[in-house]
């Protein structure tokens, strides 16, 4: 493999998590308590498919929500909300290279971000993420002024303290989700086929409104049974985009209140990305084994 088309492909594959994390959505009116709460955990396996690539295992996924009531009070001093919730709702994403094909090409990667989020406005209010390709190592940390509208983003080089960090700072307004945050807030949505919402999401320091296409249900063969289930499109890629490559991206999400995503599809310059759901728990109730 090429050097040029090698690092493209890092990045395509360290980008997977807020590809996959994005198409988490919901179907069906908000229940109370969400699904995901409390102790929720998803794992998921990432294969490849192109020409003479069958099927190769490329990364395990992971996600899991949480209250985080120590870190709750510090990130809402300053929110609008006259009497802030006693807790922040933490979710966490994790992705990481396995199986032969980083054998195969010698590519390792692994991203880990922990969104806390205000469980009353479900915006973002800290994105705490940890990127790992190779040998380059990254950690960065956004911080979201909800009363200002504003979020600031640095990033920096553990393994160099004296590098001046990378900043950035957008302007937002009405809610706002980082990668994973936006997991769990259209997984409360009423999604019905036809329908396009636009989500606000910042990555990075920066803000996209990312289009989210309700296409279809249908039946499917899954890990929980066969079961029906809703594809949904977001518009992901694209120049100016959340991810700037060609592609297209499904996912495909249980049809009743769990609003579980067991599906995933990318299609790509570097072939056919297939995200499948392994297990899910709940507390201590295993719905599905490995």
């Amino acid at each position: 493999m090429k050097l040029a088309n090698r690092k493209l492909l890092i990045r395509v594959l360290g980008g997977l998590l807020a590809v996959a994390a994005f198409g988490i959505a919901a179907l069906g009116q908000k229940p109370a308590p969400p699904p995901f709460e409390p102790g929720e955990q998803l794992i998921y396996k990432a294969e490849i498919s192109k020409s003479l690539l069958k099927k190769l295992d490329v990364a395990t996924f992971k996600f899991s929500t949480e209250r985080d009531s120590v870190v709750a009070t510090a990130l809402t001093n300053d929110s609008p909300i006259t009497s802030p919730p006693p807790y922040s709702l933490k979710f966490t994403g994790d992705v990481a290279s396995d199986g032969f094909f980083t054998k195969l090409f010698n590519i390792n990667f692994h991203q880990h971000v922990v969104s806390r989020v205000d469980p009353k406005s479900f915006s973002v209010q800290q994105t705490v993420k940890l990127d790992e390709q190779g040998k380059r190592v990254r950690e960065s940390e956004a911080n979201f002024d909800q009363k200002n509208g504003k979020v600031v983003w640095t990033e920096r080089d553990p393994r160099d303290p004296a590098h001046v960090p990378r900043t950035a700072t957008s302007d937002f307004s009405g809610q706002v989700n980082d990668v994973v945050s936006a997991i769990y807030y259209l997984r409360t949505q009423q999604l019905d086929p036809g329908k396009t919402l636009s989500v606000a999401i910042s990555d990075s320091g920066r803000v996209y409104q990312v289009p989210v296409h309700v296409v279809q249900k249908q039946r499917m063969k899954t890990v929980l049974g066969r079961i029906s289930v809703v594809r949904v499109d977001p518009e992901l890629f694209g120049q100016g985009g959340l991810v700037n490559a060609r592609g297209q991206f499904s996912v495909w999400l249980t049809d009743d209140y769990r609003h579980i995503p067991v599906s995933a599809r990318i299609k790509g310059e570097f072939g056919t990305f297939d995200i499948t759901l392994k297990k899910v728990s709940h507390q201590q109730l295993d719905l599905a084994r490995e």
